[in-house]
């Protein structure tokens, strides 16, 4: 059977509403699964600027399809781009989404953003911090965290054995404790406690040419230790196709991981190349599930 997607078409200011028709008018997408609408024809809401009625339409959809989820009425959510400010003046009173859908889904465990580009996927330890406080924040137990959580989700995706590449903080991976110790002391640790535990994991390896071989196809996953030290790399691999998973939840929801770009928004210009793959990978997702 065809898996169920529910569909959201995002905030109505921006070009998720285009993306989403952009992605309904494909007929392979409707080969590949049974499309379940979720949005308002017409919500009243200012084109190209963040708004309370945005936001506010935006959290009751996104209400709607986490219903629709745990009412098994759909196999997995995807959705168009969201914008944080909008939502905020809506009163979400989480930093992002992903923490809304597990209050929502009443998950208490482990939750990340995993970005995919070209089917590698990446998951980082710490996430919208300092740089200068990063190296603080890494433990063994929170790379162990993210590990798990990388592994998991490749996993369900339909790829039974994932390898996964660890980066070190340093440069050179710390050139053996030259440049920093972190390599040694708290991430080479948790690489061998991922191994332990059946994981194939590789690390910490040189983060300016681990994504060299991840990207050769070596490595399913990378777990990162900081924002822009995967971000970057992903977002240069492919920027126009690159997808937000939601790692960790009891739930499979994907989006788009570029934003709701106003600049653009009713022109008929935007490029749903990465609509299509947060499609695809939800239906890879829910079939394998």
């Amino acid at each position: 059977m065809k898996p169920r997607i529910g569909l959201f078409t995002g905030d109505p200011s921006g070009i998720g509403p285009e993306v989403a028709a952009k992605l309904l008018a494909d007929p392979e997408t409707h080969v590949r699964a049974e499309i379940v609408p979720i949005g308002d024809a017409a919500p009243p809401c200012p084109p190209a600027q963040a708004s309370r009625p945005a936001g506010e339409y935006t959290l009751g959809a996104l209400r709607a399809g986490i219903v629709a989820l745990q009412a098994n009425t759909i196999d997995a959510l995807v959705y168009a781009p969201l914008n944080k400010q909008a939502m905020k003046l809506a009163g979400l009173p989480h930093a992002d989404e992903l923490h809304f859908f597990a209050e929502l889904l009443g998950h208490t465990g482990p939750v990340s953003e995993i970005n995919v580009c070209e089917r590698l996927w990446t998951a980082r330890v710490t996430s919208h911090v300092p740089l200068r406080d990063v190296a603080g924040l890494l433990t063994v137990e929170k790379i162990l965290e993210v590990g798990r959580l990388l592994h998991r989700t490749i996993a369900k995706s339909g790829i039974a054995s994932p390898t996964i590449a660890v980066a070190g903080l340093n440069p050179h991976a710390g050139e053996g404790g030259m440049f920093g110790r972190e390599e040694i002391d708290t991430i080479g640790p948790a690489v061998e406690q991922l191994r332990a535990e059946g994981c194939d994991a590789t690390g910490p390896l040189p983060a300016d040419t681990l994504f060299v071989a991840a990207r050769r196809g070596d490595f399913h996953g990378v777990v990162t230790m900081y924002h822009d030290q995967g971000q970057i790399a992903m977002k240069l691999m492919g920027f126009e196709h690159g997808v937000t998973v939601a790692g960790g939840l009891p739930a499979i929801i994907t989006t788009p991981a570029h934003g709701t770009a106003f600049d653009i928004a009713g022109k008929g210009v935007a490029n749903a190349g990465a609509m299509r793959e947060a499609f695809r990978i939800a239906c890879e997702m829910a079939a394998s599930h």
